[in-house]
């Protein structure tokens, strides 16, 4: 018998907006981790392309954000391409009901990034470089962090990233 999302423990808002786009039973990485990430634990999963981590990540990191203030985001993804960073955003929003989920990363104007985050956010997606930037003009604070994601720790690495991960991790709570 195949397990569904609300037997993992995830709120029925959650389950039936997933639900409406057809998701409604939890592939392996998410049945491995879900009940875990709700309960406040460190999750390290490692997954092929396409089995549905940013969900196994993502559920739990949603339910867990409360509403921030402005500059201070609750929550934190880092990634390590603008690709990737608007493609979790994009997933995070399709569920996350009232939280606010935006991303950043290099390569666009500051000027709605800043507004954005003026205005609070509660879920960030970020790219290492972008995010360092922003914090030194001191547009943003991750004091408030409570939770942090770091997708595609390995592709981190192998790009010379992890200085800089360090870095941002010395930052939050």
């Amino acid at each position: 018998m195949s397990t569904k999302f609300s037997e993992l423990g995830v709120p029925m808002w959650i389950t039936e907006s997933l639900s409406q786009r057809g998701i409604v039973e939890p592939f392996e990485i998410q049945e491995k981790t879900i009940r875990e990430g709700l309960a406040g634990k460190d999750i390290c999963g490692r997954a092929p392309t396409g089995s549905g981590k940013t969900l196994a990540f993502g559920i739990p990191l949603v339910v867990q954000t409360k509403k921030s203030k402005p500059k201070k985001p609750q929550s934190l993804v880092l990634a390590p391409t603008r690709e990737l960073a608007e493609q979790i955003s994009n997933e995070l929003r399709s569920f996350s009901g009232k939280r606010k989920v935006f991303v950043v990363y290099g390569g666009v104007g500051y000027g709605p990034q800043r507004k954005a985050l003026a205005n609070g956010v509660d879920i960030l997606v970020a790219c290492p470089g972008r995010l360092e930037d922003l914090i030194e003009q001191k547009e943003l604070h991750l004091a408030e962090v409570k939770q942090v994601v770091i997708d595609e720790a390995d592709r981190m690495a192998d790009m010379g990233f992890m200085p800089a991960v360090k870095r941002i991790l010395d930052q939050t709570s």
